[in-house]
């Protein structure tokens, strides 16, 4: 099935359509089509537009869906789009002890998916 998130445009419009995903990804700890290729690009951009990395970001997402639920998934990517702003609201979610829990643990995630794609 095609399932597709309204495409508003810019971080805050990112934030808005993640923190509305529909609640079948989050029973089914599932990840969107296009949420895993949003992160398959991510990934291409950071490590390499080559097939073996399309490969391995594949199986990084993957993995990360197997292991973080959707919906912690788009709070910690929330947090982070949120930090990356100016002023006071953007020190809220980079000085708050709850927002660096759930980041730490989108972070140990995408290492456990990294030692099991990029290593072997």
């Amino acid at each position: 099935m095609n399932r597709r998130l309204a495409s508003l445009g810019g971080a805050a419009a990112l934030a808005l359509g993640l923190a509305v995903a529909p609640a079948w990804a989050a029973e089914e700890n599932d990840y969107p089509t296009d949420a895993r290729v949003d992160y398959v690009f991510g990934c291409m951009a950071a490590n390499g537009q080559t097939r073996d990395t399309m490969e391995k970001c594949s199986c990084s997402v993957d993995q990360l869906a197997a292991i973080l639920p959707y919906d912690k998934y788009v709070q910690a990517s929330t947090i982070l789009s949120m930090r990356q702003g100016i002023g006071n609201r953007a020190n809220e979610f980079k000085s708050t002890k709850v927002f660096d829990d759930k980041v730490a643990e989108l972070r140990r995630a995408q290492a456990e998916a990294e030692i099991r794609c990029y290593r072997g």
